[in-house]
């Protein structure tokens, strides 16, 4: 079993995000840069998977070179190596960096491509269903469990509204989306920490520019507006304009 991982290099949630004079990025200096939570869990059930097969998990990531660090972590919890892609433009859109990581693993031909549901950053979730598409290969999203049934096989349970779950069984090749709070993600091991030196990252380029098809204007932090309204008079005028703000202003009934 040949397992590759998607990572993602985001700001963490505790980041100061302090935008540039040109209104088109963030300061990355203010920014604590840690892997994409999501992704986290996908790597998780890629290495439990390994565990039972006796499989490679490799782990692939595109980005600026600081992106080398989610690749570094990720083989200290248990990857056996890494593909980093070096592509420094900003704001790409989900197809353009799904063309560009396809066009470096396809000749690897991975029997399974696991990704976390969504960046916290941009959160598209998209690029899991666009690189099955790019690559031609089975997917399911929302996914909440797996079980590998044959070398040409795999069953994944989906999440479906109001708590309702299925289980589909998808042929190999396959690009799964995973959900997060499918597993509980290990941390990294000083042996596991020691052994990153022998593992090999392989290193390409991408140039992402030439797909992307939008344009970011302005970047701007949200105006936060607090306002208390008291509402006064007796008590069937108050259960009145109240019952009209919760059903027509706040929409909540």
């Amino acid at each position: 079993m040949k397992i590759c991982v998607l990572v993602k290099q985001v700001c963490s949630e505790d980041s100061s995000l302090v935008l540039n004079d040109d209104k088109l990025s963030l300061n990355s200096e203010a920014l604590n840069l840690v892997t994409n939570e999501p992704d986290a869990y996908a790597l998780e059930e890629a290495l439990q998977l390994k565990e039972k097969t006796e499989g490679e998990v490799v782990v692939c990531s595109l980005g600026s070179e600081s992106s080398r660090q989610v690749i570094k972590d990720s083989l200290a919890k248990g990857a056996d190596r890494g593909i980093f892609i070096l592509n420094d433009a900003k704001n790409n859109n989900p197809l353009s960096v799904a063309k560009a990581i396809s066009e470096k693993i396809k000749d690897e031909n991975f029997d399974l491509i696991l990704s976390g549901l969504q960046s916290n950053d941009s959160g598209f979730s998209q690029i899991g269903l666009l690189v099955a598409e790019c690559l031609n290969t089975s997917h399911a999203s929302l996914v909440m469990g797996t079980e590998l049934i044959n070398n040409q096989t795999i069953k994944v349970k989906l999440e479906l509204e109001n708590g309702w779950f299925q289980w589909s069984e998808l042929d190999l090749p396959a690009s799964l989306t995973i959900q997060s709070g499918i597993n509980s993600p290990r941390y990294a091991t000083l042996k596991g920490i020691m052994s990153v030196k022998s593992k090999t990252v392989d290193s390409f380029e991408a140039d992402c520019s030439s797909e992307n098809k939008y344009e970011v204007v302005e970047m701007m932090h949200p105006q936060k507006t607090k306002e208390t309204v008291t509402i006064e008079g007796n008590p069937d005028d108050i259960a009145t304009e109240l019952l009209d703000v919760l059903k027509n202003k706040i929409k909540v009934i």
